[in-house]
This record gives C-alpha cells, structure tokens and sequence, in this order.
C-alpha cells in the first residue's frame, strides 16, 4: 500500500530514512517509472555526506531515483555535509512558500518522527520550517529536520512503521492523545489526510 500511495503522489513529495521504506521505493520506482511531475523532498537527514552509509538521501538515491526512468523535475536534497546550521539554514530558505502534497514518515521505538525526538524544544518551533536536531539514538550525529507545522501542511501524511520494536510507539503515537513524550502523536495533517501503515507486529498493541 505504501507503494501505491508514493507512486500516485505528485508536486512536493517529502520522503524519509530508515530501514523499512526501502521495499517501498523499489516497487514505487516500478509502478511508476516517470517523476517527471514530482519534486522531491526530505522530512530529515544526517548531517553525512551524501554516499554515506547513514545518509536518507543515499538510500533514497539506491532505492528509488536510481530506478527511475525519467527522473524528478527536482531532487531538494538536505546537504548536511555542510553542518546541522548551515544545511537548516539553506533548506529552511528553500522550503518557504512551497505547498507540500505527500509526506511520508517512519515511527521511532522512542516515538520519535523525522528528528523530532520526545520532549525535544524543537516540539515547540512554530516559526522555522527545518532546524537543526540533535540525535537522541543511534548513530549520534547531527541532523536536520522539517518542523511539525511544515509537516502537517501536507494534503496527505502517511506513516509506514514495521516491527514488534515499534510496537509501543505504535500504540502511544494512534491510539492515545497527543503527548510530547510521542512526537509522532503531533503530527496530523491539517487540511487533508493521515493515513497510517502497519505490518501485524507493529500494530499488536492496538485493539482492533
């Protein structure tokens, strides 16, 4: 399903790291070969290099862009080789008055979403639309993230989340209220949808 709702998105398509979307952007790249229409963004990064092992944007570029046949109109990736402030800086610039269509989100077994880590101050930014993050898990570097109102602005927010880890988080972040110990419990679009994907050990927690 993650799958289908990446390849039917278009305009400003926010993507995000981790382990689990991969397979979703294999089949995405299959399903539809031409972003010629889409321009693509990132809900957070590491403050790496762009080759790097830890780097969102380099798993994306493997999964994703590589396989594509007609790449997107643009590719807005967060340069964090140059620093959690500066690569802020630059995409918090980049990102003014850009209307986000899809954003895609993992889960943290600390509840955490992008870089938004429980109980962090950037919880509270109203102003910026990317800050810079300090990790609260591993690996502990720097990073970059878009802020929850810029998040929430999209007309579709989807979590994909996977495994009995994330279980926890699973149940903190959708089926209690919104707390700050569970940043991801903060996000929900505003003037559209939220749609949330779960494989069986992650929604294990939840009564259904």
């Amino acid at each position: 399903m993650c799958a289908e709702l990446l390849a039917a998105a278009n305009d400003h398509v926010v993507l995000t790291g981790g382990a689990t979307p991969g397979r979703a952007y294999e089949l995405a790249a299959g399903l539809r070969p031409d972003w010629s229409s889409t321009e693509v963004w990132w809900g957070d990064e590491r403050c790496v290099p762009p080759d790097h092992e830890w780097s969102n944007y380099g798993m994306a570029k493997q999964t994703l862009l590589d396989r594509l046949a007609t790449p997107p109109a643009a590719i807005h990736r967060i340069r964090g080789e140059l620093g959690a402030e500066r690569a802020a800086d630059q995409y918090d610039r980049e990102l003014e008055g850009i209307s986000l269509d899809f954003v895609l989100l993992g889960l943290g077994p600390d509840g955490h979403a992008a870089s938004l880590y429980p109980f962090s101050p950037s919880l509270a930014e109203r102003e910026r639309r990317a800050i810079p993050a300090e990790a609260k898990l591993e690996p502990l570097v720097d990073r970059v993230t878009m802020t929850i109102p810029v998040l929430e602005s999209a007309s579709l927010v989807v979590f994909f989340v996977a495994g009995a880890e994330r279980a926890d988080a699973v149940r903190r972040a959708f089926a209690e209220p919104p707390s700050e110990a569970t940043p991801a419990s903060l996000i929900r679009s505003k003037n559209g949808e939220t749609v949330v994907i779960l494989d069986p050990a992650a929604a294990q927690e939840l009564e259904i």
